[in-house]
């Protein structure tokens, strides 16, 4: 067999050569949406590679990008690691403090920045050790007044470049391609390096009917960030199909998202259940036509089975839960239908839709405890451990690969058990697992049953301190905004109790505003501790 590299040229010249016509359609700002072929976005991305070849980029570098999802930044996608550079998507919702650490670990030698993000970094620029270019992208970019040092217009240096820059056609396929830094709930940011080969793999896996399905007849509307793990590899399946993108920009609402699902027929979307949550609220209110949707894909958290019904009862809408993680590139799991599952009950396929589903093929799973690998009983709780070629063998530069990576296995730090039919469903992470009485009580499954009643927006279960128990949950409650003055902590604890042994009914339920949330929509247990770290129990 010929021994051609696994490379994202690959996918380039794919596009441009049968795909020449295809549309890409990227809104730059609240008022501008812009329309591009593939044959115009492969000759901007060759201009790109240009430019910042001719800017110093080489081979190795690690070059950075702070921007939204659009046109310019899926340029970069492309154009750095063709070009044998790094690109390294950096989260612009950090903290500044992780920002600047992230920046500074990684040694990113040029910034491609979004001209309304320059005001995040600016105050920490000149502490930015390696950084010898900033590159500001937007629609209309003036440099007279910005406060970053040796910067450039992003569309300037395209106008100055050649699209008939070659990218390097020698590349080894393990080659460094990407790389992002998880969003750091505890301590410092942990780098991941994507390779070419991961990358394209991880994108072919995509296309597999039993995982999204993506091909070229698609309209595909990523809403996680391209900084959340790649986008979940969507903008780089994307371009390997040939599939059409419409990408929502900056400071998108869930108004705007169902607008643009509705005006250009998007047929697969893509974000965490927080951001669906918003969206069919605003749908039950402000109803659009979403007959062109045939999947949304929801990740970062568990997925009520409230929102999934939702989805696939109300608006008649597939609602795939997935799983993964900044490590894994991200997809390991999806929870499809097994044959047998098409005779089962709705509400039995409500439920199979909200576990994080089977393992995708070439990856493999394993949940482990201190007696070992758990069995398929649905009960038996472990570690979830993750193997496979798109997955990370260390982190970049950093101690705490010797906590993650043991005998050749990913340990996730997610707790999970596995279902007969060899479903993954994760119960918790394990420090947000609650002990009482020595019994294990999984605070996910308690938030899954408390947001699917019709009252409650979001819910979050965690760990207090008890005397006797060693802990006991406490049910932190987002009431939906018709019902804040009428919901009541009886009736919420009333409906567990037909689903839950006594031992797991929370001791009381606190009322909150909101639900404090990572950079990437996932919820902070560890802020809500600290913040109830005085709150006591009524007994």
């Amino acid at each position: 067999m010929m021994d051609t590299p696994l490379l994202l040229t690959s996918f380039l010249n794919r596009a441009e050569r049968f795909f020449h016509a295809k549309k890409i359609v990227s809104r730059t700002s609240p008022t501008t949406i812009q329309e591009f072929t593939y044959k115009e976005y492969v000759s901007r991305t060759r201009k790109l590679g240009d430019a910042l070849t001719k800017l110093g980029m080489t081979r190795g570098m690690k070059v950075g990008s702070f921007a939204w999802n659009h046109h310019r930044h899926l340029e970069a996608y492309f154009a750095v690691p063709c070009a044998g550079a790094v690109l390294h998507m950096i989260n612009i919702r950090l903290a500044s403090e992780h920002i600047l650490y992230v920046i500074n670990h990684a040694e990113d030698e040029i910034l491609l920045i979004d001209d309304n993000l320059v005001p995040l970094i600016a105050p920490f620029a000149a502490q930015l050790k390696t950084v010898k270019h900033f590159i500001v992208m937007g629609d209309a970019v003036s440099l007279d007044n910005c406060p970053l040092p040796n910067a450039h217009s992003y569309e300037e240096l395209l106008a100055a470049a050649s699209d008939d820059f070659v990218f390097p056609e020698d590349l080894d396929e393990n080659t460094p391609a990407g790389m992002c830094y998880t969003s750091a709930t505890t301590g410092m940011p942990k780098g991941v390096v994507y390779t070419h080969r991961s990358l394209v793999l991880h994108s072919i896996s995509l296309g597999l009917s039993d995982n999204t399905g993506l091909c070229e007849n698609d309209v595909a509307l990523p809403v996680v960030p391209m900084f959340h793990a790649n986008a979940w590899g969507l903008p780089f399946a994307s371009v390997l199909f040939g599939t059409t993108q419409v990408l929502p920009g900056p400071m998108f609402s869930p108004q705007i998202l169902l607008d643009l699902i509705e005006q250009y027929k998007v047929t697969l979307t893509a974000g965490v259940p927080t951001i669906w949550l918003g969206v069919l609220q605003e749908q039950r209110q402000n109803p659009r036509d979403l007959s062109s949707l045939r999947l949304i894909l929801s990740g970062g958290s568990a997925s009520p089975v409230g929102l999934i019904r939702g989805f696939e009862e109300e608006q008649g809408i597939p609602f795939y839960t997935g799983y993964g993680m900044t490590e894994t590139s991200p997809l390991v799991s999806i929870a499809t239908y097994l044959t047998h599952m098409h005779n089962y009950t709705q509400d039995e396929k409500m439920q199979i839709r909200a576990l994080q589903g089977l393992t995708t093929p070439l990856i493999e799973t394993r949940i482990v405890n201190e007696e070992g690998e758990v069995p398929w009983d649905g009960t038996t709780m472990g570690e979830l451990t993750i193997r496979g070629p798109w997955i990370a063998a260390e982190y970049y530069n950093d101690e705490r690969t010797a906590e993650a990576f043991k005998d050749g296995w990913l340990y996730t730090g997610d707790i999970a058990v596995m279902t007969p039919d060899g479903y993954i469903k994760i119960t918790d992470r394990t420090k947000d697992l609650i002990k009482s009485g020595g019994e294990w009580i999984s605070s996910v499954d308690l938030e899954n049953a408390l947001m699917t009643h019709s009252k409650v927006f979001e819910a979050a279960v965690i760990a207090m301190p008890h005397e006797k128990w060693q802990e006991r949950p406490l049910a932190c409650v987002v009431p939906k905004p018709e019902f804040k003055d009428t919901i009541t902590k009886e009736e919420l604890l009333e409906s567990l109790r037909g689903q839950f042994h006594k031992t797991w009914i929370p001791d009381d339920v606190l009322f909150i505003d909101e639900v404090p949330k990572s950079s990437v929509g996932k919820f902070l247990k560890a802020k809500l501790r600290e913040d109830l770290k005085d709150y006591r129990i009524e007994v």
